[in-house]
């Protein structure tokens, strides 16, 4: 048998294979691993293998050589999104990288110090409140998404920073 007779018999089942293969390689298409194992093939035949053995293990050879491929030639980076990225805590890698006015390390500092005083014996109420407080939103834009007068927010926001206080021995920065 010729080269050209079994590439051609044998080209619909390695397209198919390429196809199939292809989500497992980020950046090579389909059509590259189909001419990888068209040279492999091609290779692989003038060194006499193809003669005496059945289709079938000419294919699962043809896949063990794409597969080894992909796994060699895969992307050792790994790509991050900030939007989707999260850290150990849970929060946006976004949200804790985007201190432009203040150092890295101090803006750090002020999230974990406000994860902490967040999860730290306050009611549901007064964790809403500080949520808002913290985005920036004034004490009648709070009582307005939160539907209570600005009096109240007045009234959380004071027991938030009278527990917070309490809890750091009157911390103050």
């Amino acid at each position: 048998m010729d080269f050209e007779t079994l590439y051609n018999r044998l080209a619909p089942i390695l397209k198919k294979i390429a196809t199939s293969y292809k989500a497992r390689g980020a950046f090579i298409d389909q059509d590259d691993l189909y001419q990888e194992m068209t040279v492999h093939l091609w290779k692989r035949f003038g060194q006499g293998v193809p003669f005496g053995v059945n289709e079938s293990y000419i294919i699962q050879g043809c896949k063990f050589h794409i597969f080894n491929y992909l796994r060699k030639n895969r992307e050792k980076t790994v790509i991050l999104s900030l939007e989707r990225s999260r850290t150990q805590d849970g929060s946006k890698l976004e949200d804790v990288l985007s201190c432009q006015s203040e150092p890295l390390s101090r803006c750090l500092e002020r999230k974990t110090v406000f994860e902490e005083i967040r999860n730290n014996g306050f009611t549901k109420r007064e964790k809403e409140v500080l949520t808002y407080l913290v985005k920036g939103f004034t004490v009648r834009e709070v009582g307005g998404k939160l539907g209570i007068s600005h009096v109240m927010i007045v009234k959380y926001k004071n027991r938030i920073i009278k527990k917070w206080r309490r809890k750091n021995k009157g911390y103050q920065r």
